[in-house]
């Protein structure tokens, strides 16, 4: 059935029609939320059919005698001759080998962008908004005349049906470009301001991603310059990782963002094919550093606007809980277009996007923006 912004699809849980439920999914977020052994098979059936296309896991593995990765959330306990659910890692002969993600390789595409960038938390950052002056950028206005070093990951730890960035799926297929990361460090030059990792999703190559941000950064401290190293991430790596990213990107003036993509597990598993939370619990450790360095914001945050899907009890509750961490911290309401798996999905609407600025405020966070407005309907 044709509805005004798109088709009108159908719950076969429970039969209802609206243009906010997912043709792929098959399911609407009440079921998802409120009857979720019900909707579970669909929502593996979405997931299975379309990892299958680019030979990855349909789920993360939890073989009892595979091998352990342990570099994210997902916990990934690999068969012999499987990969794990990022699929830049594998179980050969009995052993864990990382085929990207190591010091020596990592799986990406890298350009220079210049500053001032559109970047989810530019109006916050001292390379496009100018924080920090003069400790952390070169003008009042940030780094302008100089780039970013866009550093784009071609692996992911999260199956997301609504991904931005899908393009990414083709390194990990094909497995190149590949560099190590000594090499992506000399792309740091004095004309870069900062360096950005995202993607896909720097989570699933963590130590190729710490060794190159290290090496960035002691260069540039030996050449007495400034460079900012920072992360944008689904936030599910382990701890450890985080934490040593945390120090370079903090002692640089730089900033991780997180994107807390809802706050309910259900819906979590329905839209990114995952079921644990690591991201949260990292959260924590990073907002509860946030306040160490005030002039330039550490801990930022983005959630994407996914119609019927990151409803208003979702925006409500992860306001809560980043405003109980720190309600200084920069919060972007980021507005959905329609692309890849969930291209069938309206627009979202500009009074919900300006509905959800207004609950976050009541629950107390101090800094909340609409990040891509020109998309709101």
């Amino acid at each position: 059935m044709w509805y005004a912004n798109g088709w009108q699809a159908k719950c076969d849980v429970c039969g209802r029609e609206a243009e906010d439920i997912s043709a792929t999914l098959k399911v609407c977020a009440r079921c998802v939320r409120e009857r979720f052994e019900d909707a579970r098979p669909y929502i593996e059936a979405a997931h299975v059919s379309i990892r299958r296309r680019y030979g990855l896991p349909a789920r993360a593995p939890k073989d009892s005698k595979g091998v352990r990765c342990g570099a994210c959330g997902n916990d990934c306990r690999i068969p012999e001759g499987e990969k794990g659910f990022c699929g830049v890692v594998e179980n050969i002969g009995g052993k864990l080998v990382r085929k990207f993600g190591t010091p020596d390789r990592g799986l990406l595409t890298w350009y220079y962008d210049p500053l001032p960038t559109n970047c989810v938390p530019a109006e916050f950052c001292a390379g496009s908004s100018g924080a920090g002056y003069p400790k952390w950028c070169r003008t009042p206005r940030g780094d302008i005349g100089y780039n970013n070093l866009s550093i784009f990951m071609g692996s992911c730890t999260y199956s997301c049906l609504f991904c931005q960035n899908f393009s990414f799926r083709e390194l990990t297929v094909e497995g190149k470009p590949a560099m190590p990361a000594v090499e992506l460090a000399e792309k740091a030059n004095k004309s870069v301001g900062c360096a950005c990792y995202f993607g896909g999703d720097p989570a699933s190559q963590m130590p190729f991603v710490i060794e190159s941000a290290r090496l960035m950064h002691e260069a540039a401290k030996r050449e007495n310059r400034i460079l900012r190293v920072c992360l944008e991430t689904n936030l599910s790596m382990e701890l450890q990782s985080l934490k040593q990213f945390g120090e370079l990107s903090m002692n640089s003036g730089g900033g991780i963002k997180a994107d807390l993509k809802c706050w309910s597990s259900e819906i979590l598993c329905a839209l990114s094919g995952i079921e644990h939370r690591a991201a949260y619990d990292n959260f924590k450790w990073l907002g509860r550093r946030h306040h160490e360095r005030s002039e330039v914001p550490f801990a930022r945050a983005s959630t994407l606007l996914v119609p019927g899907y990151v409803d208003e009890g979702e925006i409500r509750a992860l306001a809560s809980f980043i405003a109980d961490l720190d309600p200084t911290i920069p919060y972007s309401l980021l507005a959905f277009h329609p692309l890849y798996y969930m291209d069938d999905m309206p627009y979202t609407k500009r009074k919900d996007a300006e509905r959800f600025v207004r609950i976050c405020e009541e629950e107390g966070l101090q800094k909340v923006r609409v990040g891509n407005s020109w998309l709101l309907c």
